[in-house]
């Protein structure tokens, strides 16, 4: 699945009165729903809403969230901080319409069989590559259900894969959260093992196999009942991956989690 390269705002194209909806948003949501319109203030109306977001989002992936400001942003365009303002209200507009630029994907086309583990792990696969393609992603705070369009296509696409089941609206949006809930963690994990690497760590010491012969003589039984058996055979730190019947870690998680799902579901149809 390719993601596209250009931030997308999906307009609005309701021919009804949208006054109270706009009035209702707040500025970045009335952007992202494109009920914003372009400005054409400042020099030559060169500047717009995707510049100013994607080179927010340049500066992110290269340096950090913390290296974001609407001072930076502007001074990689060659413009003043003020011109950003014209356009984007603040820095937290701004970080809400990075956020909403980078989950603009593909969303693949519906299959007549309707096989939804797969589509679920496809949905999960696509959430944690979000964290790990754009690693300060996790690190702006949640502060609220998901809101602008982008993020709407990918919940929208999740609860697809629930249609044929005998679900409520809160049962499907209950498992939908579950799931999301994993992918996030998933890639947070994941994240910070990429993270790691590149400030020169290694994957064995991220996963403690570097340490697993301490580990052994520091885990007694006696004060780790339950966990000395685990670190004496080796699966704590992955020491024996080749003898390992479950597979990656992750995805073993996944695969369980799917099998919840269909165990509630026949205990439904029963």
């Amino acid at each position: 699945m390719e993601k596209d390269k250009e931030t997308e705002v999906i307009p609005n194209t309701d021919n009804t009165d949208n006054t109270d909806v706009r009035q209702s948003l707040p500025s970045a949501l009335g952007i992202s729903w494109g009920y914003v319109k372009q400005q054409k203030r400042g020099p030559k109306g060169e500047l717009s809403i995707k510049m100013i977001v994607d080179a927010a989002v340049a500066i992110a992936d290269k340096d950090g969230l913390a290296a974001v400001s609407m001072n930076r942003v502007a001074q990689s365009l060659g413009y003043s901080a003020m011109s950003l303002y014209r356009y984007i209200e603040s820095k937290e507009d701004l970080l809400l319409l990075m956020q909403e630029a980078v989950c603009f994907y593909e969303i693949p086309e519906i299959s007549e069989i309707n096989n939804w583990r797969d589509d679920i792990r496809e949905y999960v696969r696509v959430t944690v590559a979000v964290f790990c393609e754009h690693p300060w992603f996790g690190d702006i705070p949640l502060s609220g259900v998901p809101m602008t369009p982008n993020h709407l296509r990918i919940v929208d696409w999740a609860l697809r894969a629930l249609r044929d089941m005998p679900l409520n609206d809160f049962e499907k949006m209950s498992f939908v959260l579950l799931v999301s809930s994993y992918a996030r963690s998933v890639g947070l994990i994941q994240r910070d093992m990429i993270r790691a690497v590149q400030a020169g760590s290694s994957p064995e010491a991220f996963s403690g196999l570097s340490y697993t012969a301490a580990l052994k003589q520091l885990v007694s039984a006696e004060q780790y009942p339950y966990l000395h058996p685990i670190v004496a055979s080796g699966a704590y730190t992955g020491e024996n991956e080749s003898e390992n019947t479950v597979g990656n870690d992750f995805d073993f998680g996944l695969e369980r989690i799917l099998d919840g799902i269909q165990a509630f579901l026949d205990r439904k149809q029963q």
